[in-house]
């Protein structure tokens, strides 16, 4: 039986050429070094205001997504944040250095933000922000999966809010970019739909949304060190925080408004309150540039870096006026544990499944998260089920069973809710919120305040746990199906039963990375070396190629050679990704020039 499952878009463009190396903007870069043109692979089109697009990208839809009062609020706004996110960036790579050099993390000095310790609450919630039980993720540029995330599942079920997002499940292509603003607009306005075409004898299908029967509608922007190559402003590359905030707020926040509801955002990746400070400008100069009232926003933040764990309440005071919330993203915070203690012998990390909220740092983290957030007056938010339906029924009972105990625990330590990736699980992760806070008549726990130390350590611990060869095969397995849907422009695919998506691929490169750099020696008694990590990269390919030639079994066999063809590549991308000498620290700093000769 197979293990994995395709993307559902096959028929997705695949916008690179068969190469082993990646285009430019993938590579590490410092912010110091970045270029401040683009090379010259593709013309310019000058849009006024200082602003240049790639002529490439100024398709009839984004023509109609980019008015001319919208790309005069993204240069002004450009204009007024970019040296500051460029001073950010900066600092990142000199902390990197420090903790690269032998220093850990840790706790502010507490006279460097002494207000933030004080006795202050976040700006009153509104009411359709009281109840946040199960959110559920996915790309914001497939209309099927959005319509699916706002609607009810087939067991009836719905979630509390949807999240879509433009970060860590979409990768940032234009037309996908593009594709998220569109599908948040008609979403906010209840119009969205969506039509699956006949295939193989199977009818087509019709997807709307029911405007009178939906979640709180969520958007999460990219992270402060993605730039979007494709839109420049005097020259240099804008941010795509800036250009995913400020265009989806322009086509839907005023439509929402006018509904009665709130516009709401995650914002991730954050890793300094300085951050946080710089969002809350952005959050603050595009309300002022949409004619809304400053405060109106509301936004969440992901706690998913470890510098960013030990100043959780200076990040929560820095945007206190549009604060919901902080969430507790465990699995980029396990990558950002590897990256940010990579060159600490002594805290190499076990195998990534065995790495689970329960491990003791996780757990003082996620109450730590709840701790500052109810103190305060905001949401702690728990972490992602990132399951797929199993294949058969005793699989899924198995996953339903696990999806259960998880949010059980997070329930049970004070969260106020949780992510799921799957319609599917929606009901199995309500189960026990629905049981603790209806037996209270509660829709939250901002009552429950975790008792732990001033400052518990929340350093992820080494030495302790399982480092395996099954372990590494994992690992590779998950970046060959990922770089497979990444070569496609897609940003999370369904594998081996799991949603996984850009964070899981990043613990597994960075994981292995880690491994090959300091020569682990598994519990076999195998040393990690490249020509180890070779060898697990040709005997899962060649698993995964049997797979492939199996579910493909009665298809042409051009079709099966082509799918064989695409894993392969994906391997080689992946395998050049584990063995780089330096660790990159994201897979993509940068957008993709579209349309670009590669």
């Amino acid at each position: 039986m197979n293990r994995f499952s395709f993307p559902a878009s096959e028929a997705v463009p695949n916008h690179f050429r068969p190469t082993l190396l990646f285009p430019n903007p993938y590579w590490p870069m410092s912010p110091a070094s970045q270029p401040a043109t683009t090379p010259n692979a593709v013309a310019w089109t000058d849009l006024g205001h200082g602003v240049t697009l790639n002529e490439n990208a100024w398709t009839d839809q984004a023509q109609r997504l980019l008015p001319e009062d919208l790309l005069r609020l993204i240069a002004r706004l450009h204009r007024k944040l970019e040296p500051t996110r460029q001073a950010l960036l900066a600092d990142r790579e000199d902390r990197q250095a420090a903790w690269d050099a032998g220093d850990l993390p840790g706790y502010l000095p507490k006279n460097e933000h002494p207000e933030a310790h004080g006795d202050w609450q976040v700006a009153p919630l509104p009411d359709d922000l009281q109840q946040r039980r199960v959110e559920i993720t996915g790309p914001v540029s497939d209309p099927k999966m959005v319509i699916n995330m706002l609607s009810r599942n087939d067991q009836g079920d719905r979630a509390d809010a949807a999240m879509l997002d433009f970060e860590d499940s979409m990768k940032p292509t234009w037309p996908n970019v593009m594709q998220g603003v569109e599908n948040v607009r008609d979403a906010a306005r209840g119009t969205l739909t969506y039509t699956k075409p006949a295939s193989n004898g199977a009818p087509g299908k019709e997807y709307s949304l029911d405007p009178d029967d939906m979640p709180l509608l969520m958007v999460r922007i990219r992270g402060l060190h993605l730039r979007e190559s494709n839109l420049r402003v005097d020259g240099t590359p804008v941010s795509g925080a800036l250009l995913d905030l400020a265009m989806v707020a322009y086509h839907s926040a005023h439509t929402l408004i006018d509904q009665g509801k709130t516009p709401k955002y995650y914002v991730p990746k954050v890793e300094h309150y300085r951050e946080a400070r710089w969002v809350n400008r952005l959050f603050e100069l595009v309300q002022e540039g949409l004619d809304i009232p400053v405060g109106t926003f509301k936004a969440t933040f992901l706690i998913e870096t470890l510098p960013a764990a030990f100043q959780m309440e200076e990040i929560l005071y820095e945007f206190r006026e549009h604060a919901a919330g902080l969430n507790g993203g465990r699995w980029d915070k396990i990558f950002s544990d590897i990256k940010v203690l990579r060159e600490h012998s002594d805290r190499v990390l076990a195998d990534r499944n065995w790495i689970d909220i329960q491990r003791p740092w996780m757990e003082m983290y996620v109450k730590q998260l709840i701790k500052v957030c109810h103190e305060h007056g905001a949401f702690g938010m728990g972490g992602m089920a990132p399951h797929t339906p199993g294949r058969t029924e005793e699989m899924r009972e198995k996953q339903v069973a696990g999806v259960v105990d998880d949010k059980e625990f997070e329930a049970s330590i004070g969260h106020d809710g949780c992510w799921v990736s799957h319609p599917y699980f929606i009901g199995p992760a309500l189960k026990p919120f629905e049981e603790k806070l209806g037996a209270q008549g509660k829709t939250h726990q901002l009552d429950v305040i975790p008792d732990l130390p001033e400052r518990p350590d929340l350093l992820p611990k080494g030495g302790v746990g399982p480092k395996t060869l099954d372990g590494l095969r994992v690992n590779v397995r998950v970046s060959i199906g990922y770089m497979k849907g990444w070569r496609q422009d897609l940003g999370c695919v369904a594998w081996d039963h799991r949603m996984e998506d850009l964070a899981t691929f990043e613990i597994s490169r960075a994981q292995t990375w880690q491994w090959l750099h300091h020569e682990v020696t598994l519990d076999d008694n195998t040393v990690v070396t490249k020509s180890v990590v070779r060898r697990i990269f040709d005997e899962e390919l060649e698993k995964i190629v049997e797979e492939t030639r199996e579910f493909f079994a009665d298809a042409p066999e051009e079709v099966i050679e082509e799918q064989v063809d695409r894993f392969r590549r994906a391997a080689a991308d992946a395998q050049a990704i584990f063995t780089e000498e330096n660790m990159r620290p994201f897979l993509a700093q940068a957008s993709e020039l579209y349309g670009a000769e590669k």
